[in-house]
């Protein structure tokens, strides 16, 4: 069965090692972003010194004082933002959100739900719910990590073999391998899997396992004719 340390290595710049165990699947340390902030020590909970007057930021929140927030944001708790992180303009954090070492949370982008390990870089235009990021994972401008299916059920998993499991979850969004780079105006299904430097072509729909060191891409043939008056 595929395992967390298959697609993402735990970083030591987060203090949540104890919860999100490398042995579970990949898929169940998305419930477990919520537990690990409610487990968080009270006395560290702070936002940084200076919060610029579009800032919005309520509830639970850390934010380490390297980081510099952008004119205007949204942040709702719980929410644990580490050393080096770039907020930029408009970026909206709708809770249970934890991103580690020198992330980048874009402009425009939502994030809810998630984790971003060091280094993970969403920079424009982009939704990441239920969704874990690998270290130095890239989402590419306008990616969509679709999190709910259309008939609202659960969302099943589609291993590299063919093979289908269950997540448990009514709410799944994409899983990240480590160095994996997915280009702009994706859409990943529910319950995609990516896995370690794995590559998604841009401006494709993708669903299911895309295996390690390999790359998804659709070879459609762009047509043309002579304009007409």
């Amino acid at each position: 069965m595929l395992t967390a340390r298959d697609l993402f290595d735990f970083p030591e710049s987060l203090p949540f090692e104890m919860v999100f165990e490398p042995d579970l699947a990949p898929w169940e340390w998305v419930p477990l972003i919520r537990t690990a902030l409610d487990e968080l020590d009270a006395s560290c909970w702070q936002i940084a010194p200076e919060v610029p007057p579009g800032c919005e930021i309520e509830g639970q929140v850390f934010i380490h004082p390297s980081v510099k927030l952008p004119p205007f944001c949204s942040i709702k708790g719980p929410v644990y933002i580490g050393e080096g992180c770039e907020i930029r303009p408009g970026a909206y954090l709708r809770g249970n959100v934890i991103a580690g070492k020198n992330c980048v949370l874009g402009n425009s982008c939502e994030f809810k739900n998630c984790l971003l390990l060091d280094g993970a870089l969403v920079p424009h235009f982009t939704y990441v719910g239920d969704s874990i990021l690998g270290n130095r994972a890239h989402l590419g401008a306008g990616v969509v990590c679709s999190n709910l299916r259309l008939d609202q059920r659960e969302v099943p998993v589609e291993l590299s073999d063919g093979s289908r499991t269950s997540s448990g979850l009514r709410k799944l969004g994409a899983l990240v391998g480590d160095a994996t780079e997915v280009g702009c105006n994706v859409v990943l299904n529910p319950g995609t899997i990516l896995g370690k430097r794995a590559v998604v072509m841009p401006s494709m729909s993708f669903r299911g396992t895309l295996a390690a060191n390999t790359t998804a891409y659709k070879n459609d043939k762009i047509k043309t004719v002579p304009r007409k008056a």
